[in-house]
């Protein structure tokens, strides 16, 4: 297949351009910073400058590059602006979705979250209602609903990504807050998955039904499960409690839907993955790449 893939140089997109090569996909990866074009060539796709809040750009884009699908990968989380990350997914993904159906593309596989259902004890399912009082929900509903536009629309609900290049790795926001003991246990909920997965499972989602699935670990945790952990994993202290009174929030996450659809993870526990970093590497905080 020919796939365009819109975030090409994130997380996840540098991950995926290599698995879908190897697959013998044909691979067009955008960005909108021109000096990362040979990063893409290196990788094995064709690079395609384009900023997606240009709709006009987008459009042309697209109709050139006349892809089969479109994996939306795009994030904009470097600077921690969740402002600009929601109007990326609501006014980027509404530019992606019009081209792609003005270029009678049918399949579009689209980044989500998995931490906006409302609360309750049971692991939450894919049916299950999203939480509208949540800061993130205005850009996440924008995004999934546009991306259901499509005639085959796919929206990979993510849980937390960790691993090399994320805020979890030992250079990355959360260690630097780990390390300042500004993090507390806690018993709110939290659903890894590591960021080498989240790319497996965009790859293998070419291949789903259209509708939202999870994409979490198997072992979903409180902070108070994974903090100590991911702190000993740093080499920093264990950071206290928050106390007795401490509410719990978020919910656990069921990624069951996944594994019956053929997706399985292979770090199967954020357990395993905290323990393979290397909390030596990259002490002093140097800049996340996207």
């Amino acid at each position: 297949m020919k796939i365009l893939l819109a975030g090409a140089t994130g997380v996840v997109g540098r991950r995926l351009i290599p698995l879908l090569v190897q697959a013998g996909h044909e691979v067009a990866g955008t960005t909108r910073r021109p000096g990362r074009a040979g990063m893409l060539r290196d990788l094995g796709a064709t690079p395609v400058v384009v900023d997606v809040l240009d709709a006009s750009a987008v459009r042309k884009a697209v109709a050139a590059e006349r892809p089969d699908a479109v994996i939306h990968q795009l994030t904009d989380l470097s600077d921690e602006d969740f402002a600009a990350n929601s109007h990326l997914r609501i006014e980027g993904t509404r530019n992606l979705v019009e081209a792609a159906l003005t270029a009678n593309v049918e399949t579009m596989i689209a980044q989500s979250i998995a931490w906006l259902y409302l609360p309750g004890d049971a692991p939450a399912v894919e049916t299950d209602p999203l939480d509208t009082s949540l800061p993130p929900y205005e850009g996440v509903a924008a995004l999934e609903n546009a991306v259901a536009q499509m005639p085959r629309g796919v929206v990979l609900r993510y849980g937390a990504l960790y691993g090399p290049g994320t805020w979890y790795a030992p250079d990355g926001a959360i260690a630097e807050r780990v390390r300042a003991g500004s993090l507390r246990q806690a018993p709110g909920w939290t659903s890894f998955v590591h960021a080498d997965d989240a790319a497996s499972a965009a790859m293998a989602a070419l291949d789903w039904p259209a509708g939202a699935v999870n994409v979490v670990d198997d072992e979903p945790a409180t902070t108070a499960d994974w903090l100590p952990v991911y702190s000993a994993a740093l080499g920093a202290p264990t950071p206290g409690s928050a106390g007795k009174h401490a509410a719990t929030t978020g919910r656990p996450v069921s990624n069951s839907r996944a594994l019956s659809l053929g997706w399985k993870p292979q770090v199967a526990s954020w357990r395993t993955g905290f323990s393979q970093m290397d909390g030596s590497a990259a002490m002093n905080g140097a800049a996340r790449v996207d």
